[in-house]
């Protein structure tokens, strides 16, 4: 597990480095997925995860099985949904003002303009290309990660930005 880096962090503000080819499958990828996956889990109000908040410069993301859709009921374990080398290939033209929250940018929450469909293109921890399409909280998580590998934090772009104290988030 890695401490999720916050606002002032360098990288946060610098374009991820794409995953190559010979680092699918490698030791360090798996390192890093599993350290990002243990990350996110220690944040109970987490539901993603890009590799620049935990201080890595790659364009990696994961969606917490939590809000994936991808339960597997037959396991015990379900695995975080996995993005490598992401790009949104299509965002609807429909946008709604969404609240947002970071866990780089804590305890800050503010409204974000975000289009209610999207559609990435990555690959999984193995090379094997794919396509996710995703509406309302999912394509809002795509265009937060994605932004987040293009070195953009929500507040770059958030109108009504207030202060949530997770004492607050716990009691409602």
């Amino acid at each position: 597990m890695q401490k999720i880096v916050q606002k002032d962090a360098a990288v946060l503000r610098q374009i991820a480095k794409a995953v190559t080819r010979p680092e699918f499958n490698s030791p360090a990828l798996k390192t890093l997925l599993r350290d990002m996956s243990a990350s996110l889990a220690q944040e109970p109000d987490g539901i993603a995860l890009a590799a620049p908040q935990i201080g890595v410069s790659k364009r990696v993301f994961i969606v917490s099985h939590k809000i994936s859709g991808e339960n597997n009921e037959k396991t015990e374990v379900r695995p975080d949904l996995v993005f490598i080398n992401p790009v949104i290939t299509k965002l609807s033209k429909k946008k709604k003002l969404l609240e947002e929250g970071c866990l780089s940018v804590r305890p800050i929450y503010g409204e974000v303009a975000r289009a209610e469909k999207a559609s990435v293109e990555a690959y999984d921890e193995t090379g094997q290309k794919f396509t996710r399409h995703g509406s309302g909280l999912l394509a809002q998580i795509f265009q937060h990660e994605i932004d987040h590998l293009n070195g953009i934090l929500f507040i770059d772009k958030a109108e009504n930005l207030h202060e949530i104290l997770p004492e607050e988030l716990e009691n409602s």
